[in-house]
């Protein structure tokens, strides 16, 4: 028997590790699972190059076995296994990575760990955890046993197997690891997806009858057989090449990955890069329509298959994080722990290179089928906008596939927009886009514009107000205005110009019949110079203001203005032939125009509760006369 010291440089490093090396505990099984994992690639490395010896019929596979009765949890593996030399190297000595020299030795990328501190996990959930281990490499097989001190200690052991049981002897405080379904769960959590064959426990399935022996309904009777429980699937989609997918393939990937989603994906990219980096992956397209929901968990990232984390946002821009799928790659620099990602030039790299393929993809799906991009277009405008929004490098290349949407359904790109539609320049030859977001409450000015041969677009994005400014940030010939803001004419103003039919005193006595009754503060009131076929009052609500309570309603930073209380303006068509009217009938002009007000702002969809109710019994009540 061999009996020693470990060297570390303190004798508390147990309790560091423990309590600081990994966040969440439940990490333990998936850091010695990895480890497993590991022997058995050694193994296959290290057999196609010669120097060991496999047998044909031999297929690698890590086994987790749980022993409630004793509260012992075994992570068995076939790989490579260890001698006396190599547990003194590479357990005794911590931090020595036996994986990090491997891959050095052999450049073997799939090799998954890199720190040589996953083993210690172990202690984080035991009392004592042993090691036994027979090495295919040869020697005699070998037991080691530590409880949680510097002190070990390592005999020989009969083992018939080549590869490593680590034993765990849970402690107290970690019996929840003796539940299977626990168990089960961190395994489907962490390793599903790993490329070692992973067992944990058996399972039913039922095959037919070697008899041939028929049921009541003329079937072959099946027969309930026990089988392996094999946790994860070693060669997931985005391993493979995608030009042996199809659609399908895909689909059924996202189902295994989100179970619980209920409508399909609108596409896909498919991501396979070796060069400057590795980077493999597969992101989805949901369907987002108007949400902005928190989607930080749909994008899972992995390293060599083994799953690291569902919180994406160093790897992936803020906008990308609106997708699902999955992201893989053993360039992304990990902390020790595995848990989160490290700030590394590769990061901005990578995250470059996943920006620059989706772009490349929805430019490609725009140049190849327009008609079917347009389909897609009110599901994944909020995506392309946010994107917009946020990322530079993604704006400038989304120039060529941003669409705006037209109230008739058809669609235009800015460029298309401002070359087709020359009658949108105004007398400053400035192209003013005419926008609604609500088509129903917007119907009478929007047919106005149409009478007049403008078009007007839809925005119903909660990103439309910024998403408009920043497209008038950048090009000063272009402006938004909501067909709401001002007349028409006062919109898009040229150059011809309409005379009044009211002299200045006529204005004021009007407007003081028009303003009797209403809240100065929310309404203001003023005359202009309109064609005699606009409508006599018009309700418009100004752009700068709306704008700013609708960007602080969703975090522009500007919460004054959210406070501030809705205002609109009152315009009054001074060539309208009701104001004549109202002038000559002076007894009932009030009233007369205190109804046309009324009616504007019920166009408006203003006139709301009781002052609606009030208004439609007074005009029921004149049509009764």
């Amino acid at each position: 028997m061999k009996q020693g010291h470990i060297s570390v440089q303190t004798e508390n490093i147990f309790p560091i590790i423990k309590k600081f090396l990994y966040s969440d505990h439940e990490i333990f099984l998936r850091e010695l699972v990895s480890n497993a994992v590991d022997a058995c690639q050694k193994s296959k490395t290290l057999s196609s190059l010669g120097e060991i010896q496999v047998e044909e019929s031999e297929s690698f596979k890590v086994e987790v076995i749980l022993n409630k009765e004793n509260n012992k949890l075994i992570i068995r593996d076939n790989g490579i296994g260890m001698n006396e030399d190599e547990i003194d190297r590479y357990i005794n000595q911590i931090a020595f990575s036996g994986a990090e020299e491997f891959v050095s030795k052999y450049k073997d990328s799939q090799i998954i760990g890199h720190f040589g501190l996953g083993f210690y996990s172990a202690f984080m959930v035991s009392k004592e955890v042993e090691i036994i281990s027979k090495s295919r490499k040869g020697g005699a097989a070998v037991r080691w046993v530590c409880d949680g001190s510097p002190n070990f200690e390592m005999s020989e052991h009969e083992k018939d197997t080549f590869g490593t049981d680590i034993v765990l002897h849970l402690s107290e405080d970690s019996l929840e690891f003796a539940d299977e379904s626990r168990i089960e769960g961190i395994l489907s959590k962490y390793c599903r997806f790993m490329p070692v064959s992973i067992i944990f426990g058996e399972r039913s399935t039922y095959i037919d009858d070697p008899t041939g022996e028929k049921d009541e309904n003329d079937r072959v009777k099946k027969n309930e057989v026990k089988v392996p429980n094999e946790i994860n699937s070693t060669t997931p989609l985005w391993t493979k090449k995608p030009a042996d997918l199809n659609d399908e393939d895909y689909e059924k990937f996202y189902r295994e990955l989100y179970p619980m989603s209920f409508e399909d994906p609108l596409f896909h990219i498919h991501i396979n890069v070796d060069y400057p980096f590795n980077l493999t992956g597969i992101l989805f397209f949901p369907k987002l329509k108007n949400t902005m929901e928190n989607q930080r968990n749909k994008v899972q990232l992995y390293c060599n298959q083994v799953f690291i984390t569902d919180e994406v946002k160093n790897i992936l821009p803020d906008f990308l994080t609106l997708l699902h799928g999955v992201v893989d790659s053993p360039d992304i620099p990990l902390n020790v722990s595995r848990s989160y990602l490290q700030e590394d030039g590769n990061v901005k790299k990578i995250s470059a290179h996943i920006t620059k393929k989706v772009a490349d993809k929805l430019a490609s799906m725009f140049n190849q089928d327009r008609t079917d991009f347009e389909s897609k277009w009110s599901d994944i405008s909020v995506f392309i906008q946010y994107g917009v929004l946020t990322d530079d490098k993604f704006a400038e290349k989304a120039k060529g596939f941003s669409l705006l949407k037209h109230v008739n359904d058809s669609y235009s790109t800015l460029e298309e927009f401002i070359t087709k539609f020359e009658q949108h320049k105004d007398k400053s030859n400035q192209t003013i886009i005419l926008y609604t977001q609500d088509k129903n409450a917007n119907h009478v000015q929007i047919q106005n514009a149409i009478a007049r041969g403008y078009e007007v677009v839809e925005f119903n994005s909660p990103l439309a107000s910024h998403y408009i400014s920043y497209i008038e940030s950048k090009d000063s010939n272009i402006k938004f205005k909501r067909v709401d803001s001002d007349v028409l004419d006062k919109l898009i103003e040229k150059e011809e110009s309409i005379t009044s039919s009211l002299t200045e005193e006529n204005k004021g006595a009007l407007q003081a019949i028009f303003e009797d009754g209403f809240d100065k503060k929310k309404y203001t009131f003023k005359f202009e110079d309109l064609a005699p076929t606009e409508a006599p009052v018009i309700v418009t609500e100004n752009e700068f203001m709306r704008r700013m309570k609708e960007q602080s309603a969703l975090g522009g930073g500007m919460n004054f203005y959210g406070e501030l209380p809705d205002s609109y303006t009152i315009v009054l068509n001074a060539n309208h032939g009701l104001m004549q009217k109202l002038l000559v009938d002076s007894t009932v002009g009030q009233s007369k125009a205190k109804r046309a007000v009324q009616l504007a702002m019920l166009a408006k969809g203003i006139l709301q509760g009781e002052d609606l109710a009030s208004f439609l019994q007074s005009e029921f009540t004149e049509l009764e006369k």
